[in-house]
């Protein structure tokens, strides 16, 4: 078990697949997210390895004018 903090709350994994991290925060498409103020692009959110204490943030995009 590992504790994040995901877009200010904290929250206790049981994977540290970042992923698996976004499925069980409830994560929809579309998203950008930070881990610790770093973009990690689309393609590598399967690969990555969360660390205990990540800070990330998932942005979506707003609509505007």
């Amino acid at each position: 078990m590992m504790d994040i903090i995901i877009n200010g709350k904290e929250l206790t994994l049981t994977s540290s697949e970042l992923k698996q991290c976004l499925i069980e925060y409830g994560a929809k498409a579309p998203f950008s997210v930070a881990i610790n103020g770093q973009f990690v692009p689309q393609e590598q959110h399967a690969n990555y390895t969360l660390n205990d204490g990540d800070c990330i943030d998932v942005l979506s995009p707003i609509q505007g004018g």
